[in-house]
């Protein structure tokens, strides 16, 4: 994916230069501009008859410039340049949404006139446009270290300079600003051919987390403390090992406790797939004892469904279920489109554009949802963000499975607890007389138990077994 990836941000820088091109035809088609000492941006001042034409074609050159640089896989110590080049895209958006009243060199009136306040954000925009593309010019050919990218460099510089000059002169600007576009358009060809021609991409940051020091992948972030019988939390939809840090902590007296990240979240590396009930199973059966020591399974939220499908597939190898405020297992027919999005997640954590996002709105996000603070800044990552959206589209297809294996295979006759939080009761009661389970209500708490009642769940661990009996499942 990370290849199609490098395909679709070319694409988008080519679309970007070929948008932001659409000057040449203005030469023919709105005369009044002098082509000499007028300004480009002048072919879609409000006063011009093709205005519109050449304002929507700016502000879709600067978004798919945007969009390109979203699309590109991070890759280390290039974050300065994509930001300069992301900042170039939005605000040549700006400047084809606030554009010119007139134009200012051709219309010997335009500079007697008192200007809106669009025409000055217009100027400014592509000023300071200008400025970001030449500092990603420059950044880009220092990290890429390519005579070509270099040519382009200075070459943009020189118009640039000469375009400046002219201005002072007030004369030639037409043709020196022409000559910097054009570069400007060519450099971002260019761009786009670097990425597409590249025999082996440099590995994104993201995929480098994920690489041990013998070119292996690496397992997942995996915590243990304590000593005595086995304990396995798993963490709800998008969790992490550190919100259970004070359930371990009341354990690890007489327990032997792991808690781990799924691929993706937490320190975790990414996930090359999107997640499924089996491949959550099969990491709890890598992480568990194995058999005849027997583990204690803490889930929380859709983890509850991994717990129960992992002892119905692996009886002898569980000693006991604590199932934390679990999720309702719905019948919903699986969504392609939502399966297709989620082959895609993966590649996408990695991208400057998740990054951006992430470090806009992660810590928040998690601090509404879990109501903590993000202490190791995980969620300020694209990986975790990406791991967290496929978890969430994949809800249904685990639905689906469960609810075959439900049909296919019994429960075996270990003892439950579920613990079920304040609020409506999400069919707790009808799953905890299904599995024969302890129905623990904690009206006072919310979603979050493991961080408002920690004792609560560590009671359900060592309170004394009881005994289960099958249900929902036929014996084979």
């Amino acid at each position: 994916m990370e290849r199609r990836l490098y395909v679709l941000a070319a694409s988008a820088f080519i679309v970007a230069a070929v948008l932001g091109s659409a000057w040449i035809t203005g030469q023919f088609t709105t005369p009044e501009v002098d082509r000499t000492d007028g300004y480009v941006s002048e072919l879609a001042a409000r006063d011009q008859p093709w205005t519109r034409l050449f304002r929507t074609s700016d502000a879709l050159a600067g978004l798919a410039c945007a969009a390109g640089v979203a699309l590109v896989p991070r890759v280390a110590r290039e974050w300065q340049a994509w930001l300069a080049l992301a900042a170039f895209g939005l605000l040549t958006f700006a400047a084809g949404l606030f554009p010119l009243d007139c134009a200012t060199l051709s219309d010997p009136y335009c500079g007697r006139r008192v200007v809106s306040s669009a025409h000055h954000v217009h100027q400014l925009a592509g000023a300071l446009s200008t400025a970001a593309l030449l500092a990603a010019m420059v950044l880009l050919s220092a990290r890429w270290r390519s005579w070509v990218s270099w040519l382009f460099t200075w070459l943009g510089l020189a118009a640039t300079l000469l375009t400046a000059a002219a201005l002072a002169d007030r004369h030639g600007v037409g043709l020196a600003h022409r000559a910097q576009l054009t570069l400007f358009a060519v450099w971002l060809v260019y761009v786009a051919v670097h990425l597409l021609i590249t025999d082996d991409p440099p590995v994104p940051a993201i995929m480098a987390e994920a690489v041990d020091h013998e070119g292996g992948f690496a397992g997942p972030h995996v915590v243990e403390q304590g000593a005595g019988p086995v304990v396995l939390i798993t963490a709800e939809l998008g969790g992490a090992w550190f919100h259970w840090g004070a359930v371990a902590g009341l354990l690890a007296g007489t327990r032997h406790v792991i808690r781990f990240d799924r691929c993706g979240l937490g320190l975790s590396p990414h996930a090359t797939a999107p997640p499924t009930l089996f491949t959550e199973v099969a990491r709890l059966a890598a992480l568990a004892p194995s058999h005849p020591e027997q583990v204690t399974v803490v889930a929380h939220g859709v983890a509850c469904w991994h717990a129960e499908a992992f002892a119905r597939l692996h009886p002898l190898r569980v000693a006991k279920l604590v199932l934390v405020d679990p999720a309702p297992v719905t019948e919903r027919t699986p969504s392609a489109p939502a399966r297709s999005a989620g082959r895609w997640l993966p590649a996408l954590g990695g991208t400057w554009g998740a990054t951006a996002v992430a470090r806009l709105a992660g810590p928040a996000a998690h601090r509404l949802l879990v109501g903590v603070p993000d202490p190791y800044g995980v969620y300020r990552t694209g990986k975790v963000l990406a791991a967290a959206a496929g978890e969430w589209l994949a809800r249904r297809d685990m639905a689906a499975d469960l609810l075959r294996l439900r049909e296919e295979m019994p429960f075996p006759g270990v003892p439950v607890t579920v613990i079920s939080a304040g609020g409506p009761d999400l069919g707790h009661a009808r799953l905890a007389g299904a599995l024969s389970a302890t129905l623990v209500r904690l009206p006072e708490c919310g979603h979050q138990i493991q961080l408002e009642d920690p004792g609560a769940v560590a009671e359900a661990v060592l309170s004394a077994p009881g005994t289960g009996r099958a249900g929902w499942g036929r014996p084979g």
